[in-house]
């Protein structure tokens, strides 16, 4: 059995993050020269391996990108789902464009060469972060915070129906940011105006070392603005693809720090609705970032709303019946056997009510390689029987992360980033290296433009 000691091991002083990354500062927070300090190629820790790791995608029968959906349940039968709503997966939850510049595999996305023979990095510390960059759980000042004249606008890190996410660079600090744009025409028409206005509360309510940071937002006559982290090891999606399945440790890795991200927003009453790989993206050190909010929600008791993911909705939501945070760890489950067996449990040809189906059906097939305690965790959290499924008991979030599964974890260091992620992106630090992200079409539109504001009584908080 591979060995498991990276689950405890402490990180390197050589290896700790770079404050610029883990503990970003304000785009507008100016930077103090320091010394820089370069990572040692020795301190990084490679995935242990399995022989039943699969190196190819080619044989995977499952599509590329899932579309997450929206509508009102309905008042019986199936659910139905409305077609303007979809946004299909992309960084930072905007809807997927493919790339015209992705013709084949590049170099430099992640392989499971990679996760074997880790590359090396050219990583720099920066300057300390400001003093008020310390976590609290008061509600943060994030609106009109900054403007376009605080940003240089370098390119396009993702496309889709109504907006784009830029890199850019604070002119302020030199720091690199991500700043989304979103068109408010396409929001109205898409009828996305509710969910736009849930992910700015959302992410202006929450600080977590797992959960994308918002730092401010912004808006002119045309568009809204968002700026937020740039985290530039790109999606866990690629990387999953690219590597066909993750081993048993590694998969347990990244669940764990999913756990850590589910159990502060369920403390908050916030569940988050949209687990999937393509909304968790990697930072430069490899630790896991959950981004797109659009379908986060407040939900004290309960709530009715069809949305998601198809392969990853629980059977309550998909039978319209009132659901709470349940829904959020049986996601969980969906997505652990996707990292341990490189597809989801109930997709069935890419037709969601084929899916819908297979999921109130609740027959899952556990292939023989899956450990056993694995398997135990997942049928606990795949159940439709809301009185057995982990995180939905009496000891919420602690049953789960005391699962035999689990035992390796220690989960205060691993809240403070203190543990060795499995895999290391290969990008340089520091230096707005996006290679991790695909070429697109730069905006033709100049940003910033006057006129009349025909929306931006619908944005209220931006």
């Amino acid at each position: 059995m591979p060995t498991l000691g990276f689950l405890k091991k402490k990180r390197a002083k050589e290896d700790r993050p770079d404050p610029s990354s883990s503990q970003p500062t304000s785009p507008v927070t100016p930077i103090t020269p320091t010394s820089a300090r370069t990572f040692e190629s020795n301190s990084l820790t490679t995935i242990p391996t399995q022989s039943t790791v699969a190196t190819s995608i080619g044989s995977l029968s499952h599509p590329t990108a899932r579309a997450s959906q929206e509508t009102p349940a309905s008042a019986g039968g199936g659910p139905q789902m409305n077609s303007s709503a979809v946004h299909q997966a992309a960084p930072y939850g905007l809807q997927h464009t493919p790339s015209p510049a992705h013709t084949g595999t590049p170099q430099s996305l992640p392989s499971i060469n990679n996760l074997i023979n880790l590359p090396q990095t050219d990583g720099h510390y920066g300057a300390p972060p400001s003093q008020h960059q310390a976590q609290t759980s008061e509600a943060r000042v994030t609106k009109g915070k900054y403007s376009l004249g605080d940003f240089d606008l370098l390119r396009t890190l993702g496309t889709g129906s109504f907006g784009r996410v830029h890199l850019v660079q604070s002119k302020h600090n030199q720091r690199f940011y991500a700043i989304k744009v979103l068109k408010k025409a396409q929001v109205v028409k898409m009828k996305q105006v509710e969910h736009t206005n849930d992910e700015r509360r959302m992410l202006g309510e929450v600080k977590h070392p797992f959960l994308i940071t918002l730092w401010g937002t912004f808006q002119d006559p045309r568009n809204l603005y968002m700026v937020m982290d740039f985290v530039e090891g790109g999606e866990l999606f690629s990387l999953l693809r690219k590597s066909g399945r993750f081993p048993n440790p590694v998969a347990k890795f990244y669940a764990a720090e999913v756990t850590l991200a589910l159990e502060y927003l369920h403390s908050r009453n916030i569940i988050y609705r949209d687990l999937k790989p393509e909304n968790l993206l990697l930072d430069r050190h490899g630790h896991l970032k959950i981004t797109d909010f659009g379908f986060a929600k407040r939900v004290p008791d309960k709530t009715w709303t069809l949305c998601g993911t198809p392969d990853y909705l629980a059977p309550e939501v998909v039978s319209n019946k009132g659901y709470n945070k349940s829904v959020d760890w049986w996601s969980l489950g969906i997505l652990i056997y996707e990292m341990l067996c490189g597809y989801t449990p109930f997709w069935d040809s890419g037709s969601p009510m084929k899916i819908y189906e297979n999921i109130l059906r609740g027959k899952v097939k556990y292939p023989a390689y899956v450990h056993p305690d694995a398997q135990n965790l997942l049928e606990l959290l795949i159940t439709p029987d809301l009185t057995k499924r982990l995180g939905n008991l009496f000891g919420g979030s602690q049953d789960v992360k005391n699962h035999p599964w689990f035992s390796e974890v220690t989960w205060d260091r691993l809240s403070r980033k203190d543990i060795d992620a499995p895999y290391t992106p290969p990008v340089k630090a520091g230096a707005g290296d996006a290679s991790q992200f695909d070429r697109y079409p730069e905006e033709t539109e100049k940003y910033g433009q006057s006129g009349s504001d025909e929306y931006g009584s619908l944005f209220p908080d931006f």
